[in-house]
């Protein structure tokens, strides 16, 4: 049988290739030495379960202008190509495209959460139930 080579799971697969994925204490770790987390979660998602303290919501339609450090309309965090920004989704799947099309877009050091906000919640991490703080 021929190795599947399209469909949403190969471009996932190869996506992922590009990144340095981080597991859930790792990506705590970074965000502690100041790395931004970035919860992609639909607002659906937020409303049923907890947040992550010092995560930014962004909507993931408007993600790469918010984090575009030339763009006028960018998030005030939004300085420098460099910054670290570690994306997360409900499992990891629409996060690990995300970041991808950031690297694309010239943040080379966007990444994602390998099982996004749920691997988060089972490896027993801080969560709150206070406000988001969104990005529109």
């Amino acid at each position: 049988m021929a190795l599947e080579t399209r469909g949403s799971m190969f471009m996932l697969q190869r996506v992922r290739a590009d990144l340095d994925r981080l597991t859930p204490e790792q990506a705590l770790a970074e965000q502690q030495r100041g790395a931004m987390l970035i919860d992609l979660r639909t607002n659906t998602h937020r409303a049923a379960s907890a947040i992550i303290p010092g995560s930014l919501v962004i909507d993931l339609t408007v993600l790469p202008w918010r984090l575009d450090p030339t763009f006028e309309y960018r998030i005030p965090e939004a300085t420098d190509w460099d910054n670290r920004y570690i994306l997360f989704c409900r499992h990891g799947y629409s996060s690990s495209l995300a970041a991808w099309n950031l690297r694309q877009l010239g943040l080379s050091r966007a990444t994602d959460l390998v099982g996004g906000f749920d691997a988060w919640v089972e490896a027993g991490l801080p969560t709150t139930t206070g406000p988001a703080d969104e990005r529109p």
